[in-house]
């Protein structure tokens, strides 16, 4: 009799552990608080962050490295003019521009406001050269746009929320406080003429856009001119621009917009875009007008005009794990390229400003559009975000699930040999 409880009792406590390691789990790796965060390393440091080539004027109020060529030849550059002592000390090299390949000003004025400035190339053209020396790049760009492309990738298998559409607006609504996550496809958001985000203020938003290209020119009725960004304090959206942003900038400083797969990204020029662009494998096309409230990572750029980015560096915590690129290699500063070698040719064409004609600088009010209402959603802003508690983790992958069902399946295998412990028990109890 006592071999067939213990038996059972065996025989109960094992299918228990193999049913807890064939289950499937939907655990994810979201960070509680104080998690980890994805560290993006010196390019997280950097403005303008671009692989390849720049082509930009008339300035970029941060820190600009570039891979390749600058050319600044159209109107002349200015650079991180709104930096602060601490962020130019954190700079490599103190440099907060660094150009990899040559620096082409064909007689414009180049000058670098804070901080100073490198190139490995030649200067071509001449013309008026403020702070800026000829040495060694600081950065290795491909070990940094390495990383750049992991996070990326990462940040794409994230679970995210999908955002309401009704053709011409598009919104994006979570309650997380720490955490947003949404997904939506290029050709869909591309349609918007008017975007709105509605978070918890300070809280990290991650907008994942798939599809090989993004175009805010092309909407079917008309381009995208507006950003709206819900003011927690105020209860209304305010359109995001220079001079006003909700709660103060709270949500733009944390919001990321990530292009995984796309390979060119245009941005309409009448209009202000909040928040930082990571789209690493993609050719950026900023316009004529209208800045990136922001940082941009892409490898390569072009902009002219009104086209800047201002200096709101991203402060939000990316869900994920800390891949710190090793230090890059500090300049000499009387370091030449090596040989004398020309520097590297352009990564990709710089691609003409849309339609081929000067759109006018956006007004401090951003588009024309009407502002909606003060306290009313937009129409079927009902979609949801990513509410993960810790950061809406990313989705399970690799050997850890499998150590978490592993331990599982010995708690309730040890469960089991409770059972048969407690049926010997009872039988000797019995028996005396």
């Amino acid at each position: 009799m006592r071999k067939s409880i213990s038996a059972a009792a065996v025989a109960l406590g094992g299918s228990l552990a193999l049913a807890a390691l064939v289950v499937p789990t939907t655990a994810t790796a979201a960070p509680t608080a104080g998690g980890t965060c994805f560290d993006l390393g010196v390019a997280g440091k950097y403005g303008e962050f671009i692989e390849g080539n720049d082509t930009h004027s008339p300035d970029a109020e941060g820190a600009v490295a570039v891979g390749g060529n600058a050319d600044f030849s159209r109107a002349g550059f200015t650079v991180g003019n709104e930096l602060t002592k601490a962020e130019v000390d954190a700079l490599p090299g103190g440099y907060s521009l660094v150009v990899g390949g040559d620096l082409i000003q064909n007689g414009a004025h180049v000058q670098v406001m804070k901080g100073k400035g490198v190139y490995a190339g030649k200067v071509v053209g001449g013309g008026q050269l403020e702070g800026v020396s000829k040495g060694a790049s600081p950065i290795d760009f491909g070990k940094e746009f390495a990383n750049l492309r992991h996070v990326s990738t990462e940040l794409a298998k994230t679970t995210g929320g999908a955002p309401v559409s009704d053709g011409r607006t598009i919104t994006f609504t979570g309650t997380d406080a720490t955490t947003n996550v949404f997904t939506v496809a290029a050709d869909v958001l591309q349609k918007a003429g008017d975007v709105y985000l509605k978070v918890p203020a300070g809280s990290t938003t991650i907008i994942n856009v798939t599809g090989g290209s993004y175009d805010q020119t092309k909407g079917p009725g008309g381009p995208t001119t507006g950003f709206w960004i819900w003011d927690n304090a105020k209860g209304k959206y305010v359109q995001d621009d220079k001079t006003q942003s909700a709660d103060g900038g709270a949500e733009r400083a944390e919001l990321l917009w990530n292009f995984p797969t796309a390979t060119s990204v245009t941005k309409h020029s009448g209009n202000a875009w909040p928040g930082s662009i990571l789209a690493p494998n993609a050719a950026f096309d900023l316009g004529s007008g209208g800045p990136v409230n922001g940082s941009v990572w892409a490898k390569s750029l072009t902009g002219s005009g009104g086209a800047e980015t201002h200096h709101y560096p991203f402060s939000g915590c990316l869900p994920g794990g800390t891949t710190t690129p090793s230090e890059s290699p500090k300049p000499s500063e009387s370091a030449t390229t090596p040989g004398g070698t020309e520097s590297p040719a352009p990564s990709g064409s710089a691609s003409a400003t849309p339609g081929g004609s000067e759109s006018p600088q956006p007004s401090a009010s951003g588009s024309g559009s009407a502002a909606p209402s003060p306290s009313a959603t937009p129409t079927g802003s009902n979609g949801g975000g990513s509410n993960g508690g810790g950061g809406g983790g990313l989705a399970f992958t690799g050997a850890e699930g499998i150590t978490t069902l592993t331990v599982g399946g010995l708690v309730v295998l040890a469960a089991g040999g409770g059972i048969v412990y407690a049926a010997r028990r009872k039988k000797a109890n019995g028996a005396s």
